[in-house]
């Protein structure tokens, strides 16, 4: 039976910094609703979620429990708010200083894990440091230098769990026997004996922090425009559209998910982990930041046919998140697809209605589309009908 393990606060103080990385993304995005902008807010996002999920399993195994973590952490916390902040020029004149805050991100990270767990952390410890050095350099260049030096960076976090579990299973190659088998054990420890309790709840909070996001650019694209009932409507059927997304994860998923990984054997949970929390939980991050964008850009712009750029952002950005939730549940093995397959298809045929139409034909559409697959699946979680179930049963008995 694992030790009951929770998600601390100074863990969630150092989400919320983390989630104005999010935020500086979808200010980018919706400033440049463009293939260029869009393929720029990949990036940036991909290397940043990479080292949150860097921190997340290192506070489920190193927790802050002790000074000298804590401010590491904090550390952690400063180096993560400068990356925030240069964000919007991260491809311009900002590039060194974002570099530079993640080669900060990236030392603390490899100093707290070390300061645990020796030298064992350097197998991944080494390709992060590299991986901080190819944006910092990108920062020194333009055009497609920068670019390539950025998918350099993302090559460089791809092959890196697949390196290290290949260490571990071959015991680092030419050292001796003895020598070997410690270093796999240390690697070893490394990707396996995650607490599922602490994993699933930091992701789910990050999760709904993210969920903020949309509300927050609701009242960006309002701004100084007078309340009329077109906007408090429009304001309405945005604020649907997330909470249709946060039940299909929240009343839905993440109960089964923590089961899966409490049955899942210690040494597999980081393997299923890298996929369920940062391959598929990748889009439906992004998802949630492109529809706060396209929120934020149509708000003020109702009754008027919508530029393609908000209506794909809006559209895109829910299809992101299905497609990202689809994945997620794939994994797990948390059930039927077809509702939210469908519901990915019809959001993305809803582009026209903004652009022929208007914006709140849009989101009407889309509203229409999420309630309906939640409807479907059914209003109530499966831990719910369970117990449902239990107490019909006790009662005819």
């Amino acid at each position: 039976m694992e030790t009951e393990h929770r998600v601390s606060t100074l863990e969630l103080f150092f989400d919320l910094v983390f989630v104005f990385t999010i935020t500086q993304l979808t200010v980018l995005l919706a400033d440049d609703l463009t293939p260029r902008g869009a393929g720029q807010v990949v990036l940036i996002f991909t290397v940043l979620f990479w080292m949150y999920g860097g921190y997340a399993h290192l506070t489920n195994q190193v927790p802050p429990d002790r000074t000298v973590r804590r401010v590491l952490l904090m550390l952690a916390m400063g180096a993560f708010m400068v990356c925030a902040l240069a964000v919007p020029t991260a491809f311009g004149a900002g590039g060194v200083a974002f570099g530079l805050g993640y080669l900060l991100v990236v030392l603390v990270h490899g100093a707290l894990f070390t300061q645990a767990h020796g030298r064992g952390v350097l197998w991944f410890a080494l390709p992060n440091v590299l991986c901080a050095l190819a944006v910092t350099a990108a920062g020194l260049f333009d055009g497609l230098p920068a670019w390539g030096l950025w998918l350099l960076a993302l090559l460089l976090q791809f092959a890196t769990p697949v390196v290290v579990q290949r260490v571990a299973a071959s015991g680092a190659g030419a050292q001796a026997e003895a020598e070997a088998e410690a270093a796999e054990q240390t690697v070893g420890d490394r990707l396996g004996g995650m607490n599922a309790a602490h994993l699933v709840e930091r992701h789910g909070l990050l999760l709904i922090i993210v969920f903020g996001e949309s509300v927050i650019a609701i009242g960006i694209g309002v701004g100084s425009l007078p309340l009329s009932a077109g906007i408090a409507g429009g304001a309405f059927l945005a604020l649907t559209i997330a909470s249709a997304m946060w039940w299909m994860y929240f009343v839905r998923d993440e109960g089964r998910a923590e089961e899966v990984f409490a049955q899942t054997p210690p040494e597999r949970r980081f393997k299923l982990a890298m996929t369920a929390y940062y391959y598929a939980f990748l889009p439906v991050l992004l998802g949630i930041a492109v529809f706060a964008a396209g929120v934020k850009k149509t708000i003020g712009h109702l009754g008027e046919h919508l530029h393609t750029g908000p209506a794909v952002a809006l559209a895109g950005g829910v299809a992101l998140y299905l497609a990202g939730n689809l994945v997620f549940r794939g994994v797990l093995g948390l059930g039927p697809a077809r509702y939210r397959a469908a519901a990915l298809v019809l959001a993305l045929a809803t582009v026209p209605v903004g652009t022929g139409w208007t914006g709140a034909g849009q989101l009407v559409a889309l509203a229409v589309v999420l309630v309906g697959a939640v409807v479907a699946e059914g209003g109530r979680s499966p831990a719910a009908r369970a117990r449902g179930t239990a107490a019909e049963s006790v009662t005819g008995s």
